[in-house]
């Protein structure tokens, strides 16, 4: 009987012990920088316009300058956008995905083994 065996893997950033940025936030972030709204990028995750606030809230506080600002009104009604410092934390934890996942799949032998 063949069996689907997988190593699966979750990482965080913690800032001063609580935990600032994961998946999750990561995944927030991606998708206003493609949306350009909030409420959109939360609607796409499913998540709480609340929450998706209090999660960006949250890095903006953390972090050493703010990942996310908002623009009011104007002729489009205003929108959201990521920062540099939000684009360079997004591109940062890419790499640090991309190389964990890297030793996790050269690591077989545990696979082999199970």
């Amino acid at each position: 009987m063949e069996r689907n065996i997988e190593i699966r893997m979750r990482h965080w950033v913690y800032v001063d012990q609580v935990k600032f940025f994961g998946t999750g936030r990561y995944e927030l972030l991606q998708r206003i920088a493609e949306t350009g709204s909030i409420s959109q990028a939360a609607k796409d995750m499913g998540l709480s316009y609340k929450k998706a606030w209090a999660m960006v809230d949250a890095m903006n506080t953390l972090g050493k300058n703010p990942y996310v600002v908002t623009q009011k009104g104007g002729s489009k009604g205003g929108g959201t956008v990521v920062t540099e410092t939000g684009k360079k934390v997004l591109e940062a934890y890419k790499k640090l995905t991309d190389k964990l996942l890297a030793v996790v799949a050269a690591e077989k032998e545990l696979l082999e083994v199970v």
